[in-house]
């Protein structure tokens, strides 16, 4: 099996922000970009949301990571986690009253 860093020459790598991760081994990735009108003279902001495969379940929302491209694993998982760039410390359960 390949390694988590191995990827092939051609494949994409995005930078994102995790959304969700309430489903087993898969976590909801968002990622931002900026392109130009095709009319207007302004940028404007684009986001897609990705589903990430991660083995460990180790991601929690807020967290920043690089994403790999890879062979389908479900309908729609496509990416695998290749790195975690920043942490998002999780703080104290709050009580519901």
């Amino acid at each position: 099996m390949m390694s988590e860093t191995n990827t092939t020459r051609n494949s994409k790598i995005i930078t994102g922000t995790v959304v969700g991760n309430r489903m087993d081994k898969t976590a909801v990735v968002q990622s931002h970009r900026r392109v130009a009108h095709k009319v207007y003279p302004k940028f404007v902001s684009r986001r897609v949301k990705y589903k990430v495969h991660d083995e460990e379940n180790s991601l929690n929302v807020g967290d920043t990571v690089r994403i790999v491209e890879t062979r389908p694993l479900s309908r729609d998982k496509r990416w695998r986690l290749l790195d975690v760039l920043e942490k998002v410390p999780m703080g104290p359960e709050k009580s519901g009253s």
